[in-house]
């Protein structure tokens, strides 16, 4: 998921605990964890990318024969897909490259135009998102 164009992943799960995503249910979240890991596949994903790794798109689980099935969702495809344990037509083994794991997350400093991420207010209304945009945007040329 994106928030505001800067690369951040941003699950927000409900207050309420009688919310069904906190039960599990065969026809409602067959593999609740499946959006965490989903989320934190994209941002391996990204850092290997950046580094001009050439690996799968995690979306393109289809082109490479897996299916998302009952009470698992796409579980297979997620685990070849972090032991580099996908094979192509031509017989070869793809996914995350291991070294992904060994790196470093990154820091403020790794983005050019570092923006902090008051993820506490929401905006209640459409004037409320606008007015955040601006904030934002004024914040990346420095104008307070």
């Amino acid at each position: 998921m994106d928030l505001n164009g800067i690369g951040y992943s941003n699950i927000r799960l409900p207050n309420d605990s009688s919310s069904y995503i906190y039960t599990y249910n065969q026809y409602i979240n067959t593999f609740p964890e499946e959006v965490f890991i989903h989320e934190y596949l994209h941002s391996l994903e990204r850092i290997l990318k950046e580094r001009n790794y050439d690996i799968p798109n995690l979306h393109d689980y289809e082109i490479y024969g897996y299916k998302e099935q009952r009470l698992i969702g796409l579980k297979d495809w997620y685990y070849d897909y972090m032991t580099c344990n996908i094979t192509t037509a031509n017989g070869n083994k793809i996914g995350l490259d291991d070294i992904v794991y060994t790196l470093t997350p990154p820091a403020e400093s790794d983005f050019k135009y570092a923006t902090e991420v008051e993820f506490n207010e929401e905006p209640g209304n459409i004037i409320e998102e606008i007015k955040g945009l601006f904030k934002n945007i004024l914040n990346i040329f420095g104008i307070k």
